[in-house]
């Protein structure tokens, strides 16, 4: 996908931030939308399906968590990128934007360079999701889904299926982060009641096996696969 095929939606209260934003996106080639308010930003990604929306969690009529949470309920944006804008550095903030759906956040002032290299990283995570394979190799990390092998440096590791069906939920998507009722329904499936210490034992039991570097716990969220090379 060309860069001027991507569509990005930037959703801010504040014009000046926005100038600065969409500045900064264009001159990468990215074609931009632009919306004030959660409400106008529903309608947009409606009309543009956008390929990422970017977006402040404070803003009038509705916020950036109340609008995320009603645009992840739609499937026609199931492969939608959603970073937020956050001007707060606590915990419970950056809880309810991955709570809402949210895959990433940038913290206010932005800086320019780290703005666009998180835009850049997420829309790889997009490319690479749209020529998804069957084999996942990440750094030292090779994942056959089709046998159902993995080597990590070289050695061959035996996994029980549904540890090996965790790994490849979390490597498919690096840097997402899996909130832990998204985790159990692929998983283990929505007919099945598992506790929420099954999941925390196979991801001890993967970190153990794989190595503690390539996962990372969302605290009172879920968990993300990381790539340690980069």
């Amino acid at each position: 996908m060309k860069k001027s095929d991507i569509k990005i939606l930037l959703v801010d209260d504040e014009p000046d931030i926005i100038e600065i934003l969409r500045y900064n996106l264009t001159q990468e080639g990215y074609s931009v939308i632009a919306a004030k308010d959660g409400h106008s930003a529903i309608k947009k990604a409606e009309k543009e399906i956008p390929n990422l929306i970017i977006m402040d969690v404070m803003m009038p009529k509705m916020d950036g968590i109340e609008a995320c949470g009603i645009i992840r309920q739609n499937p026609k944006f199931n492969d939608t990128i959603i970073m937020f804008l956050t001007a707060r550095g606590e915990d419970y903030s950056h809880v309810a934007a991955y709570d809402a759906g949210a895959d990433d956040y940038v913290t206010k002032p932005i800086k320019p360079k780290v703005f666009i290299s998180k835009v850049k990283g997420l829309l790889r995570r997009l490319e690479k999701e749209n020529n998804l394979t069957s084999i996942i190799e990440i750094g030292k990390l090779i994942i056959d889904n089709d046998e159902y092998k993995v080597k990590v440096s070289g050695q061959s590791l035996s996994l029980p299926k549904k540890e090996f069906e965790l790994l490849y939920l979390l490597a498919s998507k690096p840097e997402k982060v899996f909130k832990r009722e998204k985790i159990m329904q692929f998983i283990w499936g929505s007919d099945v009641v598992v506790g929420d210490r099954t999941i925390d034992v196979h991801m001890r039991k993967l970190r153990e096996k794989i190595g503690d570097k390539y996962f990372e716990t969302i605290k009172g969220v879920g968990y993300k696969f990381v790539n340690p090379d980069k």
